[in-house]
């Protein structure tokens, strides 16, 4: 008999190395799956000891599929009278393509046929499919022009275990397999170990796998269903020995020493493993809860996987905490190299790994008595009181955390000064740490959030030293600021053709992504926003979403701007707003005394937000109206109706290429002055717009506007605030009228 054990991809190894240690001969590793075996018993061990398998096959055959026919034929000429007892119930589990074979519920389709024809020649009686639960699974897979027939002696795959019950979605699980690969890598258990510290443990799968296999325990014994048991060909003696077997062995192990630590902060993740212990039929005596200072561990697993690479703040806290256990032998299943600076050691071996569908490694390090010292700097706490030490990944962050405590101690006096409670404190004052820190603070109910912007490293600086500086950043920012880590939302921001494009956009915020929406008044606030005060006006904000949070702050006194004008605006006194995002402008405006708004954007979402802030504002009725459309055709409509307007802002975006755009296209420098003629011959005689974008390379054709009779004038330096003034071209702004 030939048999097969499928894995992850870069579990091959690992799996082979464990195949062998269970006396299985013929062990050859492959791509993504072992070849072993030769006698059932072996593929019956493998069902019933492998953490690392994910199915094991029992290869029946290697048949032509250039083409469904040659499939067909292929699969025909198989014995499944053999294979399919009277009665059973099959299904396929169809993988891979190629050229003629392209969709794999065809591929199971054809060879769900040519079994049926096959047992109905032999028997006269047609088998009967069960897709949910089969007696019998057959598994084809494609590669190239062969594929691969087999049975699936497992049934459902080997890593669901029964007790993965994934109780607490706060808490991110991983798989029992990913958990075992861990503690493999690790040598768990051996050389006298008995104490596991597990650093995020995946909702407990970590631990179950580290107690099952340190009081030898068949994973196998917790499963009630096996692909093989409705298959001709089982021996049921030869299994029923193997399980006696494993469950002596499971009783004379419970001699064994074994102790656990978890350290998880995480909310509810500590009651996520004790469910796992106990669903597993395991003690949770086990378990000793490791608090935040580490235990004297042996050995030490660490899951970073489920910290995904926008999720800047959560790594940092993650890796502070690993930085503790610096010294220890230990196995990281990490998205990149950044635990090697947080334990201040090179992995002694690495191995590549998908989780999901993003690269990642098994990092392990060796045990070290002369572990460097972890760096660290002095951090002035908002507030006052004494200072704090914040590990880092970097030494010289001190001089970040320096520049960043003295330019937070100025901009609060400004900020307090001015009446201004949400502003920026840092804009890459040092070239090295090219971030933009934002602080925003709560206005009905009391809170502090920080959003931390990184410009995109230029080429030439190493992408993991840049990584590690933006984690520096990451966790010094909330000391200095007064903020606490779980509300901090950092992106990655890099420039692009005609400004800045926001590649990554981080939702860390683990309070943003908790709760439900709730009313403030009789304004509905969605789950994960929260309120700021601006100019006496109240906005909706959430770092949780996927672009900017709701307001620019350097529009600021532009908006100051908008509700001045509109106070020394007479007649009918009519406000439009173009582009309007969250309609900020329009309160503005609203709160300057107008009497009808128009507030434009092709986001439903966006116009909802702008309806909110509003009504939020105490502006409602029907004199107020927003409008969903592509801005650049609706003022084309709106040119040809009797439709004006006193006052317009018109905040462009740097580019756009939506699918919902009548036009390709939309590049601000190619088309600002066609824009901006069209929003000109909407206002009235003596109206005025506000034109605005942030292409900082922008240079109006003020030829082409003058020929049709439209007048700039740049007011850029009088609405850039003051702690955007170390970058002056954050965004450029003219009023605009006509001659």
């Amino acid at each position: 008999m030939e048999f097969v054990a499928t894995c992850p991809k870069g579990f091959e190894r690992l799996l082979a190395d464990e195949l062998s240690g269970m006396g299985v001969p013929q062990v050859r590793p492959l791509l993504g799956q072992v070849a072993f075996g030769a006698d059932l018993a072996d593929a019956y061990r493998a069902c019933l000891w492998s953490r690392l398998a994910s199915r094991v096959l029992l290869v029946l055959g290697r048949v032509d599929a250039r083409d469904a026919d040659a499939l067909y034929e292929g699969v025909l000429a198989l014995a499944w009278e053999d294979h399919l007892a009277p009665g059973a119930t099959f299904a396929v589990d169809a993988h891979g393509t190629n050229a003629q074979l392209r969709n794999t519920q065809f591929l199971a389709l054809r060879t769900k046929d040519a079994v049926v024809d096959r047992v109905v020649r032999a028997r006269g009686a047609r088998p009967l499919t069960d897709t949910a639960h089969p007696d019998v699974t057959v598994s084809v897979r494609l590669s190239g022009q062969r594929a691969t027939v087999s049975l699936d002696l497992a049934g459902e795959p080997l890593f669901r275990r029964g007790y993965d019950s994934r109780t607490d979605a706060r808490v991110a699980p991983l798989r029992a397999d990913y958990a075992a690969a861990l503690l493999t890598a690790l040598g768990w258990p051996g050389s006298g170990a008995s104490t596991l510290a597990a650093l995020y443990a995946g909702q407990g799968s970590v631990l179950v796998e580290a107690a099952q296999a340190s009081l030898d325990r068949a994973p196998g014994l917790l499963r009630a269903r096996w692909g093989f048991a409705g298959w001709a060909g089982h021996d049921a003696s030869c299994w029923d020995r193997l399980v006696r077997e494993a469950r002596e062995r499971a009783a004379s192990g419970e001699k064994n020493p074994c102790s656990l630590a978890v350290f998880d902060p995480r909310p509810g993740a500590l009651a996520a493993c004790r469910q796992a212990v106990r669903a597993a039929g395991l003690s949770t005596d086990l378990l000793v809860d490791g608090g935040s200072a580490p235990v004297e561990a042996d050995l030490m697993t660490c899951d970073l996987s489920w910290v995904g690479a926008d999720a800047v703040a959560t790594q940092a806290s993650a890796l502070s905490a690993l930085g503790s256990f610096a010294g220890r032998a230990a196995v990281v299943l990490s998205r990149d190299a950044t635990p090697d600076a947080a334990l201040r050691a090179e992995p002694s071996a690495v191995t590549e790994l998908i989780v999901g569908r993003d690269a990642a490694t098994l990092r392990s390090y060796a045990a070290s008595d002369e572990v460097e010292p972890i760096a660290s700097v002095e951090v002035p706490v908002a507030g006052g009181g004494p200072a704090a030490r914040v590990g880092v990944l970097v030494p010289a962050s001190d001089q970040f955390a320096r520049r960043l405590a003295k330019v937070a101690r100025q901009r609060a006096k400004w900020a307090r000064r001015e009446d201004v409670s949400c502003y920026r404190v840092y804009d890459a004052d040092l070239p090295d740490y090219a971030v933009a820190i934002e602080l925003y603070e709560g206005s009905e109910t009391p809170g502090r959030w920080l959003q931390i912007s990184e410009y995109a490293a230029p080429r030439g600086v190493d992408p993991e030293l840049a990584r590690r500086r933006l984690l520096d950043v990451a966790a010094i920012a909330p000391r200095v600021l007064g903020v606490d880590p779980g509300d901090v939302s950092v992106r990655v921001r890099t420039r692009s053709r005609g400004g800045s494009q926001y590649a990554d956009e981080a939702r860390t915020s683990e309070r943003a992504r908790r709760g439900s929406s709730r009313r403030q008044g009789d304004v509905e606030l969605p789950a994960g926003s929260h309120l700021v005060d601006e100019g006496g006006l109240t906005f909706e904000v959430n770092f949780d979403a996927r672009h900017d949070c709701g307001i620019f702050l350097d529009h600021r006194e532009t908006r100051s701007r908008i509700r001045e004008m509109m106070k020394r605006t007479q007649g009918s006194k009519r406000f439009l707003n173009l582009f309007a995002y969250t309609g900020t402008a329009t309160c503005y405006a609203a709160d300057g005394g107008a009497k009808f708004t128009t507030t434009v954007d092709l986001s439903r979402p966006s116009l909802d937000w702008a309806r909110r802030n509003m009504a939020r504002n105490g502006f409602t009725g029907p004199e107020h109206e927003f409008v969903q459309a592509d801005v650049l055709a609706w003022v084309s409509e709106q040119r040809h109706t009797r439709n004006r307007w006193d006052l317009i802002f018109c905040d462009v975006p740097t580019f756009s290429n939506s699918a919902r755009m009548r036009k390709a296209s939309f590049d601000v420098q190619r088309d600002h002055a066609e824009l901006i003629i069209g929003v000109s011959r909407l206002l009235v005689r003596g109206g005025s717009a506000i034109f605005s974008c942030n292409l900082r390379s922008f240079r109006p054709d003020v030829e082409k506007l003058a020929r049709a009779g439209v007048a700039l004038e740049d007011i850029t330096d009088e609405t850039i605030p003051e702690d955007f003034s170390r970058n002056r071209k954050i965004h450029h702004a003219y009023v605009v009228t006509r001659v």
